[in-house]
């Protein structure tokens, strides 16, 4: 049987996915997954750039809002529930696109890696966390993972923090490297094709800088108000984000919106450079100029073409 086919148009914030993705979406009748890590929670619309009520209606949405801004939600969480709803919608006879930047969620959709049953260690992971922050912390982190399982301290990068640190989460609950966890990485369940916009990097952040302006026009500083009144802890996950990080400080008058402005600037432009940086790693994915006058056709030509398959990490 052939497996589901799972679309994805990603690329660095603020580079015209999302618009692409609607027109595409619109004239194909797919369906459209948001693959973002902030667009999971309810009242956060503003700083997340988070699809229009008349968007939604034009084209379904599917992964939004399915936390209280509260709660955490894990990558395993959004890939058990991506599954889920993949498999409901091909049941159902329906196309999926998939649109969003956060690479994290791509890589373990493309990529599985078996988490076992070993549950989040909040505190070992805060402590590794501040550790990586420090001069060598990174390279620290590498060493301690190095002794537990070198296969996997090989093949991760020394900036991928986050699964250097489940590597040692789970290698030291487990007492079993992670590399020889079972089924670490079977068989794809779907055939990936993924198409990233591409922008030349001044362009880019100029469009950045743009919408960091039009979210605090729009009201991200109530936004942000609003969910510290509703009880929303400041060091929550989803407080974390981009844009809320920054107009924490706004709201409890430690700082000026201007400040926040050229925080969540800066902010956006190195995110957009490690999500680049990480797609560049990912053999799979193919890239079209988002300002071309034919970008729609470019990408949807890559979308519905079959890929040599798709390399591992």
């Amino acid at each position: 049987m052939r497996r589901p086919v799972c679309r994805v148009l990603t690329g660095p914030t603020a580079s015209g996915k999302s618009a692409l993705a609607l027109r595409l979406a619109q004239k194909m009748g797919w369906e459209i997954l948001c693959m973002d890590s902030m667009q999971i929670y309810r009242g956060m619309d503003i700083g997340t750039a988070k699809p229009t009520q008349q968007e939604r209606q034009a084209v379904p949405h599917h992964l939004l809002d399915l936390r209280d801004p509260r709660e955490g939600f894990t990558v395993s969480d959004y890939r058990e529930a991506a599954e889920q709803t993949v498999d409901r919608l091909h049941g159902e006879g329906r196309e999926v696109l998939f649109v969003g930047g956060t690479v994290l969620y791509l890589q373990a959709l493309m990529h599985p890696m078996a988490m076992g049953n070993v549950p989040p260690d909040p505190a070992l992971r805060d402590a590794l966390s501040r550790l990586a922050e420090t001069e060598q912390g990174k390279q620290a982190l590498a060493e301690r993972l190095r002794s537990l399982d070198p296969e996997t301290a090989r093949r991760l990068p020394l900036n991928d923090v986050r699964r250097i640190i489940r590597a040692i989460e789970v290698s030291e609950a487990t007492g079993i490297p992670f590399s020889r966890q079972p089924d670490r990485e079977g068989p794809a369940r779907y055939e990936w094709r993924v198409v990233s916009t591409a922008m030349e990097r001044d362009r880019l952040y100029a469009r950045i800088n743009r919408r960091a302006e039009v979210m605090l026009r729009e009201g991200l500083q109530e936004e942000v108000a609003g969910l510290l009144a509703a009880g929303v802890p400041e060091n929550a996950q989803s407080m974390q984000g981009l844009g809320y990080k920054e107009m924490i400080p706004v709201v409890r008058g430690r700082a000026s919106p201007e400040e926040a402005l050229e925080a969540i600037r800066t902010g956006s432009r190195h995110y957009a450079k490690r999500q680049m940086t990480f797609l560049r790693r990912e053999p799979a994915v193919r890239y079209v100029d988002a300002e071309r006058p034919d970008a729609g056709d470019r990408i949807l030509a890559m979308l519905e073409t079959e890929t040599d398959g798709n390399p591992a990490l």
